[in-house]
This record gives C-alpha cells, structure tokens and sequence, in this order.
C-alpha cells in the first residue's frame, strides 16, 4: 500500500517545482544536448565523459530516436554493436534483448534510475515488448560485465534509458498498417535557477497480426503510460527531486493448444501494469559529487483465458536505497563509491510467494590525466539467501594521437538466482550466483556521438566466459538426486559458456548531406559444459548480426533515410534442432519540416515483406506503412 501512497504524494510533489534528475547521475543542470554527446553514468555508476572510460559504451541520443520513427524500440537498439533480440510475435510481445551472446536475463535494464527487472519472472529479467520508444531521450549501451559498479544482474551489460525531461512541448501522432495508432505527448517548465516541473503520456494501440505463424487470427496490443517529473534547486550545488511512471497494457496471446501442443491461435490476453517511482537528492561541490535515491519498481500481471477467467498471475516488487559518489581529492585523482539495499518480493497464483534482500558496496579508484584515464573498482555484495560476492573491474583509456584512441576493460559479472529459481515449488535453495569474466579491447577514431564530424570509426575485440550458469531441470520420469521430492523438474547450477567476438562500427559523413553508417557484430556462443548440448550454439544467438543506416538531405527541411537489417542464421533451442533462417529487413523513411515547429513524417518497414521469425513458432510484421506529424513549441 505504502507504494500507491509514495505515488500519489509524488505527483502531489509535482504540484511545485520540487525534484529532479533523471536519477542517472547526471544533474539536471546539464543541457540535453552536452548529457547526448558527452556524458555517460554506466561506466562509473556517476558522471564521465565518454572519452574517459576503457568500456565500450554506445549513447544513443534523442535525435536519432526520433529520426528513426515509431514505437518499436528494437528498431532503435538494432543500431548499437553486439546487440540482438527475439521477440514472440509483433509489438507488445516478449522481447528479449542479449549483449555480445549473453542471456537476455543478464542484462540489467535501468528506466529513469529504477532498476526495472520482474522479479515474480522466472529468471527475473525483463521483457522489452513493455517498452516502447515514445518518449525516450537518451539510451545508454554498455557492452561488458560490469558489476563492479552495478552489482546483480550485469554480466551481459548494462541498458540505461531515460525519458524526456524538457521544458517546452513535444506531441507526435502517427497512423499506419494493422490500424495501428501510437500518440505521445511531453511538456515541462522551469528555469535554470529554480527547477523544473514536467509530466508526459503515451498511448499505442494496434489491432496487429497473429502471434503464431500458424495462426490467422490478428493479435493485437494497446498500452498507455504517464509520468511525472519534477526537481527544485536549493542552489548551485543542491537539488531535490522525484519521478513518478504508471504503465498499463493488454496483449492478446497465441500459444500451444491441446492436444498437439503446437503454437496456435487462442482467445488469451495478458494484461500487465507496472508502477516505477523513485525520489532524492543530488549535491555537486565540485571536488564531492553524491547522489542519495529510494526507487521502487512494482509489475504485475494477470493471464486471461477466452471467457475472462484468470489463468496465471503474478506480482513483482522491488524497493531499493541507493548511495552513489565521486570524490575528485586532488588533481587528476578520482574516487568512485556507492553502496545499495535491495528487497525483492514475489508471488504468483500459485505461489504464495517470498522475498529476499541483497547489500552492496563498492569503491573504483581512477586517474584522468591528459590522454589516459583508468579505473580499477572491487565491490561486495551480501546476498540473504546466498551469502557474499565480491567483483573485480578495471578499465583504461589512451589517446594514441589526436582523435584516436584505444580502450581495454576487464570485468566481472554476477547474476543472483531469481525468487522463483530460489524459493517457488520449482526452486533450489542451493543454487549459487551465476559469473562471468569479460575481456575487451578496441581502437576508436573519433566521436560516435558527435554527428557533425565527418568520420567515426571504431574496432572491438572481446570474450565472457560464463560459469554456474542456471538451467532448468526436468525430472520427468526421475525421482532420485536432485530430482526427489521435485516431480516436475527443478533449476540446478549447470552451464559454462562463451562468447567471443569482434564489434566494428563506422559513421562517414560523404557529402554535406549525406551520412552513412554502420554496425556489425561476429559473436561466437559455445557450451562449454557437460552434457548431450556440449559443444553447441546457444540458442538465439546469429553468428553476424549488422546494420546499415543512410540519412540524406536533398534540402534543408528534408530528410531521407534507410535502414537495412541483416541477420544470419541461429538455433532456436539448446539442443541445436530447430533453425532459425537469417533475414534481411529493410525499411525507408522520410520527414519533412513544414515549419520550425511542425514536421510531417512517414515511413515503410520490410519494405519486400521478409517472411523471417526470431522465435520458432511466431510471426514476425510484414511489409508495413505509416504517416504521422510532430509538434514542437
């Protein structure tokens, strides 16, 4: 109850202009355009400039989100190296998002400063398809493990998004295939001596397309959000805020139908709706920056069958205390720090459910003088059911010359067993943390960030080696082991895994109008366990994954653009049975300024209708058309 009370009070809080921050670590003060080139919080868990840290880290800023157009958030992250996703049919399904081949559950997702992973899930990660680009100002991509600084969850890597937070007003609508409609709408006032006080809407709806391949009935979804925001500055150096989003969804389902137990068309819906608050309090005097934050994050679910009734549900909740620093003592010595408390809670229909709690902290000593910069940080972490973990990470940085330089990181991972994995009828109270180890090294030229440059490239070589990692144990027609007292299978510590690879990126700017751009990953995925899949793929992982981008502008109030997706061939299961055929997917967009303030855009995804799946079983859109316009005052 406590949790709608905080909601409630927060928006209240709005009333005036109390609060702030985007709850990363960089201080409101700081324009949008320096927090899109600039700055990044993943690598230290508080400010620094790109250039100073050895971790591959990719920022995606709020024009290019916006150039790419729609809601569909995968279109936006395709362009970052090293990153694939599955998704179980069209907008609004189960998405899955995997860094350099790691599970999609290792991944840490963090929305506005909350750390936004269900852990009522099985493996407690988080589903992608709740996400939609709407107003997103800024994506922040580190590719690595890095839970020196993030403790639990970051042995792929860290997703950091943030919302727009912006005085003015910005309202986009768009219409299209599948009578598909996606409206947005953001507004804020302030000023840099008082604060600020914004607050925005989302809402999409499609009637869509059957989930199952098989299928002919359309699946459609609808969803809408509102947040809140606002921050109040006692001075120069201290600032007050609090943020508040309310999320709420309807998915229609395909799945597997009796007695065949093939996917196929059915009459179920799941709705969810999920509830992400946090507030605090930000000091910066220069030498001393420090940012103290509660966050909570609440998901629930509910599964309907075609009469209505409730065939599954379950409710995830996290709260979280947070304490994160930098103390620059002298010259060009720097000392990073933190320390977090989170409490978990879950139960489902069937579960009455448990909780459990983990304590960390950590301290990353770094130096960032003239052309280098390096790190090296250790963290423990108190888990209540599983005891301590300690992680190790470093990182450096050298300007070989001007505007090239190499980057190298080492870092660990761990992944603490889900609720479920632990504690529900199919848990393990035995089961360890999942870890992982990352290697990578990589020479860059230039700015990714900076589009008025005309080049950018870069090169990235890097490995994670996985152990004790999680799998399901079915105990079919078992009863000894691990298998007594647990008829219907349990978790157990199993795999060790690899993944290896090279990312190259690069961004020219051939004429004064004309950028092209692009992305390619090899990743290499290997079990290197025992056991009948020893030696295979893992599952969903493509051996190359790109992208290629083209933006002209024939004059100066129009833009054209294209993206081709290419993607090769990968396995939909373990066992290496089921193949999943590569794809090629193109899609053409244009936009044009009718004035300062308004702009008319539209665009066509697949434009040859590829007929291609990233989940065995479910369809994915084929060739599909939109127009739409956007206001900005």
């Amino acid at each position: 109850m406590y949790k709608y009370l905080f909601f409630s009070v927060s928006f209240a809080a709005l009333a005036i202009p109390a609060a702030a921050q985007d709850g990363s670590g960089t201080l409101a003060s700081d324009s949008v355009s320096s927090a899109e080139t600039n700055i990044t919080v993943t690598a230290t868990g508080t400010r620094i400039e790109l250039e100073d840290t050895g971790q591959q880290v990719t920022i995606i800023g709020e024009e290019e989100i916006r150039a790419v157009q729609g809601p569909d958030l995968t279109r936006v992250l395709e362009r970052v190296p090293g990153l694939t996703f599955s998704r179980n049919g069209g907008l609004g399904g189960f998405t899955g998002v995997r860094l350099r081949g790691s599970e999609a559950e290792q991944v840490l997702i963090v929305l506005d400063g909350v750390r936004v992973s269900d852990p009522a899930a099985p493996s407690g990660g988080f589903d992608f398809g709740n996400l939609l680009s709407g107003n997103l100002a800024k994506l922040e991509v580190i590719r690595g493990s890095n839970s020196t600084i993030w403790g639990s969850d970051a042995m792929g890597g860290v997703i950091v998004a943030s919302t727009r937070a912006d005085t003015g007003l910005v309202a986009s609508a768009e219409y299209g295939a599948d009578d598909s409609v996606t409206a947005n709408a953001s507004a804020g006032i302030g000023d840099a001596d008082t604060g600020f006080i914004g607050a925005s809407a989302n809402f999409a709806r499609t009637d869509g397309f059957s989930s199952a391949a098989s299928g002919t009935e359309a699946d459609g979804f609808e969803q809408w959000a509102i947040e809140g925001h606002g921050r109040y500055y006692f001075s120069d150096a201290f600032e007050v805020f609090a943020r508040i989003r309310q999320t709420e969804g309807t998915l229609e389902l395909d799945g597997l139908t009796f007695p065949a137990y093939t996917l196929a068309d059915t009459d179920e819906e799941q709705d969810t709706r999920q509830t992400f608050g946090s507030a605090g309090a930000v000091l910066d005097t220069g030498p001393l920056f420090l940012t103290a934050s509660y966050s909570f994050a609440d998901t629930a679910r509910d599964n309907l069958d075609g009469s209505g009734s409730t065939t599954f549900s379950s409710d995830g909740e996290s709260d979280r205390i947070s304490l994160r620093g930098e103390w620059r003592p002298i010259g060009p010595l720097l000392l990073n720090f933190g320390a977090q408390n989170e409490w978990t809670s879950y139960e489902t229909l069937y579960d009455t459910g448990d909780s459990t709690s983990i304590l960390g902290a950590y301290a990353q000593a770094g130096v960032e003088w003239r052309g280098i910069s390096g790190h090296i940080g250790v963290r423990i972490d108190d888990h209540e059911d599983f005891g301590s973990e300690i992680s190790f990470g470093a990182d450096i940085s050298y300007e070989l010359v001007d505007s090239w330089r190499l980057r190298a990181s080492i870092g660990e991972g761990f992944k603490a067993p889900s609720l479920f994995q632990l504690l529900s009828d199919y848990g393990n109270r035995e089961l360890s943390p999942e870890h992982s180890t990352s290697y990578d090294f990589g020479i860059a030229y230039g700015d990714r960030a900076l589009t008025d440059r005309p080049l950018y490239g870069a090169v990235t070589l890097y490995r994670r080696d996985t152990e004790d990692q999680i799998a399901f144990v079915s105990c079919f027609g078992a009863s000894t082991d691990i298998c007594t007292d647990r008829p219907y299978g349990t978790y157990d510590n199993q795999d060790r895994t690899r993944a290896q690879g090279v990312e190259a990126e690069l961004r020219a700017r051939i004429a004064e109008t004309v950028v092209l751009g692009a992305v390619y990953s090899l990743i290499e995925t290997e079990n290197r366990g025992a056991g009948p899949n020893a030696g295979n793929v893992l599952a969903r992982r493509p051996r190359h994954a790109a992208t290629f981008t083209g933006e002209w502008s024939p004059v100066p109030a129009l833009s054209l653009g294209a993206d081709l997706r290419v993607v090769s061939g990968s396995f939909d299961d373990a066992g290496n049975s089921s193949r999943l055929e590569g794809y090629e997917v193109m899609s053409l967009r244009a936009a044009f300024d009718v004035t300062e303030a308004v702009q008319i855009f539209g665009r066509v995804e697949n434009v040859w209708d590829e007929d291609y799946q990233t989940a065995a079983g479910y369809a994915t859109r084929g060739s599909a058309a939109f127009v739409g316009a956007r206001l900005a005052l």
